[in-house]
């Protein structure tokens, strides 16, 4: 008894001590893997509300592969990774606006599941055993007891897949299948070596992507493929592996041009088969863009909801272009191979890209690419630009090589215009501005409205030309989605005021004046007598029974409450015809005052705006069309509402981490995600950053400091510094403000003030300084 008591001793000590040892080791490698900012993103976030594009994990920055586990693969709303579907479907490569495609599924096969592989391969899986951070997945298909990760470069998908001891090992490629916004069809696989397969599907057309295109791809494996399987009835195919080793990897590189440009894919990003290296460098780059904005104070949940917000202004709009500068050009007749222009070292000048709408992005991307990533900005100016030398209009949100035509009006006209009042676009100016004229006179993208692809009457310009207002509803029929006049009305307003910044830079007087005239527009669908925005029909009659709160009710994705202050260009004139600004503020207060009660927002998904109660709030950040509503206040000369409304909103819409909630509507591709960066930043451009000095109006940021860290090739500074002293959840007010040790005025600073570097001091109050 007492040898057994010593032994028993004896094991405890030893059992205790390598538990002691091995807890050393897991600290010692925690330690050796430092934190990194890009470890602060929450991936989960408003996941129960999920969109084909809206979530993606194992991808790089505006990657062209966006790699991550689909639970539901049939819609673009709802699609891709869902937090409350506990199923995987498929590992799939492209998630992006209108477009899908190349969905892979690591299985097991046995005697039992051989003969129904190809139709029943579906696993479940628990968020317990999963793990995500920017450019990283991996998580158990419980069914196969497989572990699956997955990583990426821009272009090449890389996965590892740990398989059951013993078990039989294969892959399953579901080429044929319906994959979010569209159908894959016509997939085909063949195997070129023990090592190597190469494939092809193509996406199905659909009602915003009318022309079809072929996703190209290469897949090369560390294991020997010892067959290849396809199934007659489903089209689709399997590869088989060897049972010697557990661990497979894959690389899976895309073109959508050809499998030799998918393979130079590969060839060029991802020479080795090191996946924790891949793994790294991923982290490394989302934390380099992420960490070009540092944050001090807060607590610790807001600093990790700001940099999930900034992920998500960084994620959306995908590449489309090769490695070597080949990229599908839809815009034509007929399907080509373009060649974007290259530099001194035989590298593209830039790439080429995919896009939702930039519909609202004068209030987001605008601001905070102009701001904290000049060059993405340029890279997308070029883009656009090489649309419009293939195809002739620069486009609103093309996916394919060929515009969808997505939303209404000529919205990448703040865009463009704004990246050449800030300096980052130099070259080509007058080429520039003649494609973005085209575009505001007839025949040009003005002209039409949603997915109008085959005419030019939906836009109503002619009527905005001749009447000075497009008319609700519009006589000639239903040409395209979003035929709301009045809405137009406004939105063509300011973008021909955006324009004739333009024209006055490069001395087009003529133009100028044109322009500016054009932008008064607005003031034709302003009904003084209620106060309101309002509809009219073409003979110039105001919509009867009209209901201010009635959603699209001639207004796009809004109601007239929401929709009366989108004259982003000339709050001023707009407050006059509201009998002053005292009485703008009153109204716009009113509103705020209101909509609290909701949360400023119609629910907490897009669908919600369609709810017959909650679509009535007068203010809404769900969406793009009332986002700018909490910064008017500035403008109309009481910055201290601004700063309390705008701490009131992120506090009550847009702070927290949840898969439940985040952005309580319509995140179109970092739309959203950059608002909630600037609002915490408390920067904002009313105007989008479109005049001459691009000025940006100060507001009330939720950090003690902020650094942003400024691009020397195109900024002088250094860094731009907000010092928020005495802030808190309470004091959000600024009861004093200097920049360089001198009084800011008017609550405004310049682009090239701010880009010129320095600190902005704010002294930060409870109490309200009118």
């Amino acid at each position: 008894m007492e040898f057994n008591k010593i032994f028993k001793i004896a094991r405890i000590v030893i059992s205790l001590t390598l538990i002691f040892l091995m807890s050393c080791n897991a600290q010692k490698s925690v330690s050796l893997k430092k934190k990194q900012i890009s470890d602060m993103v929450y991936p989960l976030l408003d996941t129960e509300n999920s969109r084909w594009f809206y979530f993606s994990s194992a991808s790089r920055p505006f990657g062209m592969v966006t790699l991550n586990p689909d639970t539901e693969i049939k819609g673009d709303w709802g699609g891709g990774y869902k937090y409350t579907t506990d199923t995987v479907k498929g590992f799939s490569h492209v998630h992006e606006w209108q477009m899908s495609g190349v969905s892979v599924m690591p299985v097991t096969v046995s005697n039992e599941n051989k003969a129904i592989i190809f139709k029943d391969f579906y696993s479940k899986f628990n968020h317990q055993s999963e793990i995500i951070t920017p450019g990283y997945h991996s998580l158990k298909l419980n069914r196969y007891q497989i572990t699956a990760e997955l990583t990426s470069t821009a272009r090449v998908g890389f996965h590892k897949y740990t398989f059951p001891a013993n078990a039989q090992k294969a892959v399953l490629f579901n080429l044929n299948t319906v994959l979010g916004p569209c159908d894959n069809t016509d997939g085909k696989l063949e195997k070129n070596n023990d090592f190597e397969l190469s494939g092809s599907l193509v996406l199905s057309t659909n009602f915003r992507r009318p022309k079809p295109l072929t996703v190209f791809f290469k897949v090369k494996t560390n294991q020997p493929i010892t067959s290849l399987e396809r199934d007659n009835v489903t089209g689709n195919y399997l590869i088989h592996f060897a049972k010697t080793k557990e661990k497979v990897l894959m690389k899976v590189g895309i073109s959508y041009t050809s499998i030799e440009n998918a393979n130079n894919n590969i060839e060029t990003e991802l020479t080795h088969w090191d996946f924790d290296k891949t793994v790294a460098d991923s982290r490394n780059e989302w934390s380099n863009l992420l960490g070009r904005i540092k944050i001090e104070g807060g607590t610790e949940t807001d600093k990790r909801r700001f940099y999930t917000d900034l992920w998500h202004a960084l994620q959306g709009r995908k590449k489309i272009s090769d490695a070597n500068g080949s990229y599908p050009d839809n815009t034509g007749d007929t399907f080509r191979i373009g060649h974007l222009p290259l530099n001194a070292n035989r590298k593209p000048k830039f790439n080429h890209y995919n896009s939702d709408a930039f519909w609202g992005a004068q209030w987001t991307i605008n601001n905070l690419w102009g701001l904290v990533y000049p060059e993405i900005m340029e890279e997308f100016v070029y883009s656009l630009m090489q649309y419009y030398k293939d195809g002739g209009s620069i486009p609103r949100g093309p996916s394919g090589g060929n515009d969808t035509y997505v939303m209404t009006g000529a919205s990448a006209t703040p865009f463009i215009v704004s990246a050449i009042q800030k300096g980052i676009v130099k070259e080509d100016l007058e080429a520039i501005y003649v494609a973005l004229k085209k575009g505001h006179m007839e025949g040009g993208i003005m002209a039409k409205a949603g997915y109008e692809h085959n005419t030019s009457i939906g836009g109503g310009l002619k009527y905005y030309l001749e009447k000075g207002y497009v008319p609700y509803p519009l006589p000639d029929g239903n040409f395209g989605s979003h035929e709301d006049g009045a809405s137009q009305t406004l939105e063509y307003a300011y973008q021909d005021w955006t324009l004739a910044q333009l024209a006055k830079k490069l001395n087009h007087e003529e133009d100028y004046d044109y322009f500016i005239k054009r932008s008064k527009n607005y003031q034709n669908v302003f009904d003084a007598t209620i106060g309101w925005m309002r509809p009219k029909d073409v003979t110039g009659k105001w919509r009867e029974n009209y209901d201010p709160y009635q959603y699209e009710n001639g207004f796009i994705e809004s109601n007239g409450a929401q929709s009366t202050w989108f004259v982003p260009h000339d709050i001023l004139g707009l407050a006059e015809l509201m009998g002053g600004k005292e009485k703008a503020v009153l109204k716009l207060n009113a509103q705020f005052e209101t909509a609290k009660n909701q949360k400023y927002t119609s629910g907490t998904s897009h669908d919600a705006e369609l709810h017959p109660e909650f679509s009535r709030i007068p203010v809404n950040f769900g969406n793009q069309p009332s986002m700018q509503t909490s910064n008017i206040f500035t403008v109309l000369g009481r910055p201290d509402l601004t700063q309390y409304w705008t701490r009131n909103v992120v506090k009550e819409t847009f702070s927290g981490l949840s898969p439940a909630t985040g952005y309580n509507g319509d995140e179109d591709q970092g739309l959203m995600g950059s608002l909630n960066v600037l609002l915490k930043l408390g920067l904002f451009q009313m105007n989008g950053g479109t005049d001459s000095n691009a000025v940006y109006q100060i507001g009330s940021p939720i950090f003690n400091k902020i650094t942003i860290d400024l691009n020397p090739k195109y900024y002088s500074g250094k860094a731009f510094v907000i010092n928020a002293k005495n802030n808190s959840a309470e004091n959000v007010y600024i009861k004093d403000i200097k920049f360089n040790n001198k009084a800011v005025q008017n609550f405004t600073l310049s682009h090239q003030e701010i880009t010129n570097g320095g600190e902005l001091v704010l002294e930060m109050s409870n109490t309200s300084n009118p």
